[in-house]
């Protein structure tokens, strides 16, 4: 379609940005920290990294990785929270010329078993609170792993004093479960080992993979999306674009509560801001409210991302509303849909308007982006960035009018060519002419602000996570005392959505604790069911398919 949405482009926002002004990402990273080395990039539990620290941190990783005798193209794992290891590990991984594999730090074994397996990853880096998930996984599969780095929360501070167990108490709240990965190294080895070894920066080109950001689909089985330097050097340089009128190049600080293994955070918090010179404040577990808010009273934070459960947990706080938010200039929210009530109350508390974004994995992830100097919220996802074309399709793949609803499909330098080793997958997301079916619903208005207006899968959104009822069911399934089940996802005040199930026993003396339960040994917390119904039967076509939309118009809200 025609690009109507440039003549609502804030002042200073290009129509089209250069995908090819870096080589790679590596190119990127080198340039920005060399010009702020001595600026402050990272800040996680009152411990700061200077980009010039994480120079030499990831430099060293990356001769540690290239020591082991990996082949070009490696995928390495990454399954951990917002801690300073990560970027050490992310970025010391992309410079060896090894491709990221980021994981869940919640995952189940049987859903991390999958990932390891199916992306080929020969190396984890993981936090010691989840390495018996990696031992219970590696024992299970037969995966590629030959390298396993097990880091602790404290690594990365100073020498360990008495204050480093409260930190441990705070921040992870979770005891360390016994686990058992003969070879494992610590962080501060691999360091070391990588600091007595030649560094050789790899030669990765615009098309070579950088991540395999894994996510679900239609079959409910997690694939990884395929995104190159390409994509991600083009999407970094479309979102600082629209960052770059608001936002300075000195003296940023972007509050990163959002995990960096969630594309969104990866690439709005983790990347985007470096090129401004950022500070990126990590939040280990922004579920702590008090703790988080707590960490907020001691910065004068300029940026702010978020989901909207996240946003609407910040605003129920007391301690939350007594903050200084005189240096705030930007708050973006993403993930899920913004609710219209929490973005009006966060521009009364913090005097600055909330903005809408809208992406997924695919994209790297950013496809529409609302003005930042907009007054107040307005409900549209916002404009398509540099360099993004859309189209609004019907079922038949032809582009609807303007102002119709459709499929949003979406072309630009940012999509994934792909998904890793399924092409039958990827034949089924694109259509001929090279656009992407995004699977949600929505339409243009005269002034090209874009509007969401439904998915059109079966998708259910939890907190910014997506969750697919096929997963949950066939877990469900799993269970000897079930005949049927379907999976549909029902308004939560908590999380935007939450999973119920509608289940056909087997078994009479089956209960609602025990598929609980037994979804909780099988699936990550958020994809586990909130509400358990029974019934005798199911809706069903006439070519026996459930039909879970009949089963979502007559479902009440979650509890």
């Amino acid at each position: 379609m025609e690009k109507i949405w440039l003549k609502s482009y804030p002042q200073g926002v290009p129509a089209e940005i250069d995908p090819e002004r870096y080589p790679s990402l590596n190119h990127l990273l080198d340039e920005v920290m060399t010009r702020y080395a001595g600026r402050t990039a990272y800040t996680s539990m009152g411990q700061s990294m200077t980009y010039a620290g994480l120079d030499q941190q990831t430099r060293a990783f990356a001769a540690y990785l290239q020591s082991l005798g990996l082949g070009a193209g490696s995928r390495v794992a990454l399954m951990m929270p917002n801690l300073l290891q990560y970027p050490v590990a992310l970025f010391g991984t992309l410079r060896a010329g090894y491709v990221v594999v980021n994981c869940n730090p919640l995952y189940t074994a049987r859903e991390l078993e999958h990932q390891l397996q199916d992306s080929g990853a020969e190396v984890v880096i993981v936090l010691a609170q989840f390495a018996h998930t990696v031992q219970e996984a590696l024992t299970q599969s037969q995966s590629q792993v030959r390298h396993v780095i097990v880091t602790s929360v404290g690594e990365m501070l100073p020498p360990l004093k008495g204050w480093i167990v409260n930190l441990v108490l705070q921040h992870v709240k979770k005891a360390i479960p016994p686990w058992s990965l003969p070879g494992a190294i610590d962080m501060r080895t691999a360091l070391a080992r990588g600091r007595d070894k030649p560094f050789t920066p790899a030669r990765c080109r615009p098309d070579d993979i950088a991540f395999l950001q894994y996510t679900g689909g239609t079959t409910g089985v997690a694939k990884g999306a395929m995104l190159t330097h390409r994509n991600i050097v083009a999407n970094m340089l479309q979102a600082e674009t629209w960052v770059a009128p608001v936002l300075g190049d000195s003296h940023e600080l972007v509050v990163t509560a959002l995990p960096l293994y969630h594309i969104f955070a990866l690439t709005a918090n983790c990347l985007v801001f470096l090129m401004k010179g950022a500070q990126n404040l990590l939040i280990a577990n922004p579920r702590d409210i008090p703790g988080f808010v707590k960490e907020l009273g001691k910065y004068r934070f300029t940026a702010f991302t978020g989901v909207n459960t996240l946003f609407n947990a910040l605003l129920q706080n007391p301690d939350f509303r007594k903050l200084d938010f005189s240096a705030l200039r930007v708050t973006l929210g993403g993930g899920m849909a913004v609710q219209a009530r929490v973005a009006e109350e966060w521009q009364k508390v913090t005097g600055q308007p909330l903005a809408q974004a809208y992406g997924l994995t695919e994209t790297s992830p950013a496809v529409t982006i609302n003005p930042l100097d907009l007054s107040g919220f307005n409900n549209s996802i916002g404009l398509p960035i540099a360099s993004t074309e859309l189209s609004i399709r019907d079922d038949d793949g032809q582009e609807v009018s303007q102002g119709q609803v459709g499929e949003i499909c979406v072309r630009g330098p940012q999509v994934t060519p792909g998904y890793w080793n399924r092409p039958d997958e990827t034949a089924k997301v694109f259509h001929s002419d090279g656009f992407l079916r995004t699977g949600d619903m929505g339409y243009v208005d005269a002034r090209g602000f874009v509007y969401l207006v439904d998915r059109k899968k079966d998708m259910i959104l939890v907190s910014g996570f997506n969750v697919y009822p096929n997963e949950v069911e066939a877990a469900v399934m799993e269970h000897p005392g079930v005949l049927e089940v379907a999976a549909i996802g029902v308004p939560s005040e908590h999380s935007g959505e939450a999973v119920k199930i509608f289940v056909v026993r087997k078994d009479p003396k089956l209960t609602a604790e025990d598929l609980i339960a037994h979804c909780r040994r099988l699936l990550t917390a958020y994809k586990v069911p909130h509400q358990v119904e029974f019934r005798d039967q199911l809706p069903k076509t006439n070519v026996g398919k459930i039909l879970r939309r009949a089963l979502k118009e007559e479902a009440p809200k979650a509890e």
